[in-house]
């Protein structure tokens, strides 16, 4: 603001030494110096004033795109579950209308059931699909020469 130089300030107290005095300049000295600490803390307050509403507005509009994220996924996420549950509706409706199928093997009694629990068991796992394989017998080792 001001460019004051030392040697101006020099140049300033020798004139308020001549025009006030020397008996006043120490009252004069503190009184203008207190009224410049109060200018500079006036000063100060406006500033941080300032500083806080312009803090004030940033977080507002933080605030605001904050807000709007959230309503943007809540609607997705609202969305994604109207979408889940008529899902839901349509696969209840598919599975209430078509009959239901069972899920146990009828077994098939030969015309000759009187013939042994070996023929039983066989037509049995035809009917399951379950065929039983032999058992493979172990190689021999070989004979090391």
């Amino acid at each position: 603001m001001f460019d004051v130089g030392f040697s101006e300030l020099i140049v300033i107290a020798l004139v308020a030494l001549i025009v006030i005095g020397p008996e006043r300049l120490p009252r004069v000295a503190r009184t203008l110096g207190a009224l410049l600490g109060r200018a500079q803390r006036y000063v100060s307050d406006v500033k941080s004033d300032i500083q806080r509403e312009v803090d004030l507005d940033e977080l507002k509009s933080i605030r605001s795109t904050f807000l709007d994220a959230a309503k943007s996924v809540e609607q997705s996420v609202s969305q994604v579950g109207q979408d889940l549950q008529a899902a839901g509706e349509s696969l209840n409706q598919s599975i209430s209308g078509t009959p239901e199928i069972k899920t146990e093997p009828t077994v098939a009694q030969p015309p000759a059931a009187a013939a042994g629990d070996e023929t039983q068991t066989a037509s049995t796992q035809m009917d399951l699909g379950l065929e039983s394989k032999p058992a493979a017998e172990p190689a021999a080792p070989k004979a090391r020469a």
